[in-house]
């Protein structure tokens, strides 16, 4: 029987490959085990530094983890319940951290293993966070349907709006602007002016529940990914953020929900990149402009793959419900397997 299980596995192997994606084995030797961040599923990972990313799950904890060099550099404690978002400042010590428990935190990683500020107000899990590019800001969206801004010196509430049925999935600063994005369980994307904490624009109602979204370093496009199942609704969607509403392209391939999606840093000389990563336990790398898949990645037994990390044009962490978080190497295109080209992806270590 182990024979069978075996061949079957080879076979199958064998065909995903030839449909341009790279299989990941669990128990490949040459991927490299540290010592776990998190006991339990992860919800959400973040680059705090070039060295340090920032992560979060079931386990409650906001963990600051030395990826490079596989080592847990604090584990904060202070939500009652699983941590949903963690946000980092780009240049600061700065880390923000919501919560089932409706909180958001503030920690610094020079000051302690205390909380340096508290955000409350929701009534409902916090999904969304996003700090203004000035750092004076922060913005959080919640279940509740509130979307609010507070002063983060001070943790005051300054503007706050209910809509119905907006319940939020995720937020995003617009680069050197002063308008947000948010997409929602009611299938719409939103953009904000943080100015006037009103919306200025609302993108056509997609088919599925929006999950996530993310903004270009030059502030012009919008990605955002949906729920769904048996392939349908399971896309990412590319918006010219210039004309609103103005759809570019669709990213196609997920078998189940989208979680994620991410930009990719650009290469020198190199092509516009999204990253994308799914419930069905794959990520996946697309060419920006033309939607086509470049390459993919199953992490078998992974389940759930709920957020991504991009650190550089060739680095890419990726967080997962049951084993931990993933170091992911893009490598070029190269030959695969009887498809035209593919990507080299692989997973370097886990942790």
């Amino acid at each position: 029987m182990g024979k069978l299980q075996s061949k079957f596995r080879k076979r199958s192997d064998l065909y995903r490959a030839s449909q341009g994606e790279k299989v990941d084995n669990t128990f490949d030797s040459q991927v490299v085990q540290y010592e776990p961040a998190h006991h339990g599923s992860i919800s959400t990972v973040t680059n705090l530094s070039p060295d340090l990313c920032v992560s979060g799950g079931s386990d409650q904890a906001v963990v600051v983890y030395d990826w490079k060099q596989g080592r847990m550099c604090q584990s904060f404690q202070g939500h009652n319940r699983e941590v949903t978002k963690v946000m980092c400042y780009p240049g600061s010590t700065w880390i923000f951290s919501a919560s089932r428990d409706k909180t958001v935190l503030m920690w610094d990683l020079n000051q302690g293993d205390e909380p340096i500020q508290e955000f409350c107000g929701h009534e409902l899990v916090v999904n969304g966070l996003a700090i203004s590019p000035e750092g004076r800001k922060l913005c959080t969206g919640s279940r509740d349907n509130w979307m609010c801004l507070w002063d983060i010196e001070s943790a005051k509430c300054e503007q706050r709006t209910n809509i119905s049925r907006n319940l939020v999935t995720h937020v995003c600063w617009v680069p050197s602007s002063s308008s947000l994005v948010q997409t929602s369980e009611d299938k719409t994307i939103r953009v904000w002016d943080s100015r006037t904490w009103q919306v200025t624009n609302t993108f056509p109602a997609k088919q599925y529940i929006q999950t996530h979204c993310d903004v270009s370093p030059n502030g012009n496009y919008l990605v955002s990914s949906s729920n769904g199942f048996g392939g349908q609704g399971c896309e990412a969607t590319l918006w010219d953020l210039r004309q609103p509403g103005c759809k570019v392209v669709e990213y196609r391939g997920h078998l189940q929900t989208a979680a994620c999606c991410m930009f990719l840093p650009t290469p020198p000389d190199g092509a516009a990149q999204v990253a994308t990563s799914s419930h069905d336990g794959s990520v996946k790398i697309w060419d920006q402009n033309s939607a086509v898949c470049l390459g993919t990645l199953c992490l078998d037994g992974a389940g759930p793959l709920v957020s991504l990390a991009p650190t550089d044009s060739t680095n890419l962490l990726c967080a997962s419900f049951n084993n931990g978080l993933h170091h992911i190497q893009l490598g070029h295109q190269a030959p695969v397997f009887g498809a035209e080209s593919g990507m080299e992806i692989k997973v370097v270590s886990r942790f």
